[in-house]
């Protein structure tokens, strides 16, 4: 009798598990749940990052979901201009979002060409969001130079957008892209780390000022997926970091 119970049990366990698994695993790849929900009473900046992938967006639905600032993509490499980046920069200032350019720098050409490339594309702007380097593996060409000669190329990069724009940019980096490259060479400048599993632990410490910390959310006038962030600091830090390099000070936290 016992034993014909336990086998009903496991015959109908088995299932529900599974089924419960593929809604986990489905939720997760659409957007409906994630591992990290940063509180907004200890990050109460809250914003988005977004290129072509997000395709046209809604900038008014996106204003009523309490965006407080984007970032968008500009340019890539020394010729690549995101399409959608024109129309992006000109909503997000209609709506009132606080605005950054980022460009996803490559291992392909010289760092003054990528330069070039970004300050004919990102116009020059007042209260706007520190140029975002986006520094990372996925994406880039296959070659990898030393570590010496990456870092020379970013230099000429950083040097030419401080010139142009007259603010220090930032790194967007994951883990592996921060401790190959950029730890240690670049420390005045701070660094929006990717993590989308827990909150971000630098590994020498550094502050980090933006954290993605998920890169499947949802957002109302986005069709599909969108990374989303927070910025490491209050309201009146943010604001700083939007000033000329002579103006800022910016106060963030690693714990």
């Amino acid at each position: 009798m016992m034993q014909g119970l336990t086998k009903k049990v496991i015959i109908i366990s088995v299932p529900v598990l599974a089924l419960g698994c593929f809604f986990l695993i489905w939720g997760y790849f659409s957007g409906y749940w994630r591992f990290n929900y940063p509180p907004p009473w200890r990050y109460p900046v809250r914003g988005i990052d977004v290129s072509h992938h997000q395709g046209a967006i809604d900038w008014d639905q996106v204003k009523s979901e309490e965006i407080d600032f984007v970032y968008m993509k500009a340019t890539e490499g020394s010729d690549h201009k995101d399409r959608e980046f024109p129309d992006n920069w000109q909503a997000a200032s209609r709506i009132g979002v606080v605005k950054g350019a980022y460009h996803f720098f490559t291992f392909c050409s010289p760092g003054s060409e990528q330069a070039a490339n970004f300050i004919a594309t990102v116009p020059v702007e007042p209260n706007t969001l520190p140029p975002a380097i986006d520094f990372e593996f996925s994406g880039n060409c296959k070659a990898r130079p030393k570590k010496e000669a990456v870092v020379k190329e970013i230099t000429v990069f950083i040097r030419a957008i401080e010139k142009r724009y007259g603010q220090s940019p930032i790194f967007y980096v994951t883990y592996d892209s921060y401790d190959a490259h950029i730890k240690g060479s670049f420390p005045a400048y701070h660094v929006w780390i990717r993590d989308i599993y827990a909150k971000p632990h630098v590994s020498d410490r550094l502050y980090w000022t933006f954290w993605q910390y998920a890169n499947r959310g949802r957002v109302k006038g986005i069709k599909g997926l969108v990374d989303l962030d927070v910025f490491n600091g209050n309201n009146e830090a943010f604001m700083a970091i939007t000033r000329p390099r002579s103006d800022t000070s910016v106060t963030t936290r690693t714990r």
